[in-house]
């Protein structure tokens, strides 16, 4: 009873009372604010822009009924519903991603469309507030009787893409339409009202963005209030029929004294989200502890290389420590995106370097992989191996990745600059240029970089006035002679120089102090004044740790934040009859993947094959070739392996 006791009480407590001790110690600069000019990651914001989106609108509007339904409920006419209970959420993920492209891409058309489909949605609210097309159309009167049924998760994307769509273009009715929602919302639910907890969480993250436009306090209340009623067994009276075991929804234990990662891996992200929003903003330390244990329980025993997650797709999630198959890998891709946007929140909350390090490695890999090379195709799941079974689909049933991809990428600025009073933070090295506002004025920042392909990185700093500030730039965990303590992967590397980064500023090389993963550089900074960053860049051979049973014997590679593959394509159609001796040495080359210029490796390694009987097995050295991860299956359906056999007994040809 205690804690029950404690919980309904610190739900009642003012906001206000909070807001003094936040733990947000620096704040990133809104993606809205920076101007990408970057040769790696413009292309893709460019196809997200045009491809990706014309794809999300044409299965939105025709090749599915999701706009359908909103249509039907509007007209009032008995219709039926036609499609998944979740549907509604893909049409605002998708209207959320082509606000952010509004903001770095104006279209008067793109915007035309976006009021098109925000009409339609109006005219499906419901009186008191109530918006979801399932119900609308099934019985309203079976509304808020299952907690698996989504409803507060399609109203959480919705109350996202409102706040994207105001923010983009200042208009509002979308946004009243989230806020009548949420007051009907909390009007049912809350201390000494309804339990309530959220199926599959996103509505908590999603309060805390209305909170923070609104400033209205009752919304980060309920978001903290969602938080606490988790792990109280408060089934009683609603039904759960999405799944066996609460574990699913990260609900068998309450939020603050979660210390291992369970069931559906995309609720978990978002839910963790949230919980550092909730944090971030009323200054509670036991959310922060809470993160910070099922944050090592993910990265130290349950991550992939690619920084992808989630094991199993049985429960599209995680099962036990250190089971990362990698053919069955399920990977979801918004899995690896709820991982940029939880390591960020932690990020920002602490000031270390080592989540923008994960946040990497899912971005450039897990995340990316999931959209294809042409803009209009899609992973799902991202597996680390295939025998030519998986290929880029146009659309999914369950159609949340395509969205979802195209709007972390649309909103990619987010990601890369932060500030504090009186420090610039360099969190991912992407060219660009902004303005960021500190204490003693602004600043302007304009970046120019070779990554990731190279390590070299410009900084030219444009300050209103000579003023003294600090610039944090991070130093990639990839770059350092050791990976982090507890780390689930190693380097095999005989290199034993030093790893530290070199930094010139105005051309002349400069000492710096390290703090939490950055390099430290302060000064009294004037217009014109040039920070340049040169990091250490070789190709590292990766072992697993030895409880990781999948990997025994096999490595993989990675050249900075990249990680690569061997495809049949390259390989004269085989990718699963190659070894690596671990002392091979691979070579940089450019090479082109379809239209995508990117930097693959190649080597002489001992290749097997089948003998002219049929039957006996020959080894011969051949040239290979691998690319980078996120280019794979652009081509043809194919092998693939991320994972090589260093010794010829494992390796297991594919006939």
């Amino acid at each position: 009873m205690k804690k029950i006791y404690f919980v309904f009480i610190a739900g009642a407590i003012s906001v206000k009372g909070f807001s003094q001790t936040k733990l947000q110690k620096i704040e990133p600069i809104s993606f809205s604010q920076v101007n990408i000019t970057d040769e790696f990651w413009k292309p893709k914001i460019d196809k997200v822009a045009t491809k990706t989106l014309a794809a999300c609108i044409y299965q939105t509007e025709i090749a599915t009924p999701r706009i359908k339904n909103f249509e039907r409920v509007a007209r009032k006419k008995g219709e039926p519903h036609e499609g998944i209970f979740y549907d509604d959420s893909d049409v605002f993920k998708a209207l959320e991603a082509m606000a952010y492209s509004l903001k770095t891409h104006p279209s008067a058309e793109m915007e035309k469309k976006c009021d098109e489909w925000i009409d339609k949605i109006a005219a499906a609210q419901q009186p008191d507030g109530y918006l979801n097309t399932w119900y609308t159309l099934k019985g309203l009167e079976n509304r808020y009787t299952d907690m698996s049924m989504h409803e507060d998760y399609n109203a959480g994307h919705m109350i996202e893409a409102g706040v994207a769509y105001f923010n983009a273009t200042g208009k509002r009715k979308l946004l009243d339409v989230c806020i009548k929602w949420a007051d009907h919302f909390d009007a049912l639910f809350g201390p000494g009202k309804r339990h309530w907890v959220t199926g599959h969480q996103e509505l908590e993250l999603a309060l805390v963005k209305l909170y923070k436009v609104t400033r209205n306090e009752k919304y980060l209340k309920l978001a903290d209030w969602l938080l606490s009623e988790r792990g109280k067994k408060l089934a009683k009276g609603y039904t759960w029929t999405d799944w066996k075991d609460t574990a699913y929804a990260q609900d068998v234990l309450p939020v603050k004294e979660q210390k291992e990662i369970t069931g559906h891996a995309v609720r978990a992200m978002y839910m963790y989200t949230g919980a550092a929003d909730v944090a971030a903003q009323t200054g509670d330390a036991e959310y922060m502890k809470a993160m910070r244990n099922v944050w090592e329980d993910v990265v130290y025993r349950n991550m992939y290389i690619t920084g992808g997650i989630g094991s199993a797709g049985s429960n599209e999630g995680f099962s036990v420590d250190y089971d990362l198959p990698n053919e069955q890998a399920y990977c979801e891709t918004c899995a690896s995106v709820g991982m940029v946007f939880w390591n960020q929140r932690m990020n920002a909350m602490t000031g270390n370097a080592e989540y923008i390090d994960v946040l990497e490695r899912s971005l450039y890999n897990g995340a990316l992989d999931g959209l294809s090379l042409s803009g209009d195709r899609f992973f799902y799941g991202n597996p680390l191996a295939s025998r030519g079974q998986h290929y880029r689909r146009e659309w999914f049933g369950t159609a949340c990745c395509p969205a979802n991809i195209a709007r972390l990428i649309a909103s990619l600025g987010d990601y890369i600059y932060a500030k504090s009073d009186n420090a610039i933070y360099v969190n991912l090295f992407v060219g660009s240029n902004t303005i960021i506002p500190l204490k003693n004025g602004n600043v302007g920042v304009r970046m120019e970089t070779d990554y990731p392909w190279e390590g070299k990185m410009k900084l030219m700093i444009d300050p209103v006035k000579k003023s003294k500030f600090k610039i944090f730039v991070r130093v990639p965990g990839w770059s350092k002679l050791e990976p982090a303590p507890g780390s689930l992967y190693k380097y095999k590397t005989e290199n034993n120089d030093s790893f530290d980064p070199e930094i010139k500023l105005n051309s002349k090389t400069i000492d710096y102090k390290f703090h939490e993963g950055y390099v430290v550089i302060e000064s009294e900074w004037k217009k014109g004044d040039v920070l340049e960053a040169s990091l250490p860049y070789e190709i590292k051979i990766i072992e697993a740790r030895n409880e990781l049973k999948q990997n025994t014997n096999r490595i993989a590679i990675q050249r900075g934040p990249v990680v690569y593959c061997i495809e049949g394509t390259d390989n004269n159609g085989k990718a699963w009859n190659v070894v690596i001796p671990t002392n091979t040495n691979f070579e940089t080359m450019d090479y082109q993947v379809l239209d995508e210029q990117v930097k693959a490796l190649t080597a002489e390694v001992p290749v097997v094959t089948v003998g002219d009987d049929g039957l006996s097995l020959k080894t011969e050295k051949k040239k290979i070739i691998a690319i980078p991860y996120y280019t794979w299956a652009n081509r043809e359906k194919n092998e693939m392996q991320v994972w090589l056999p260093t010794k010829i007994t494992d390796v297991k040809l594919n006939y």
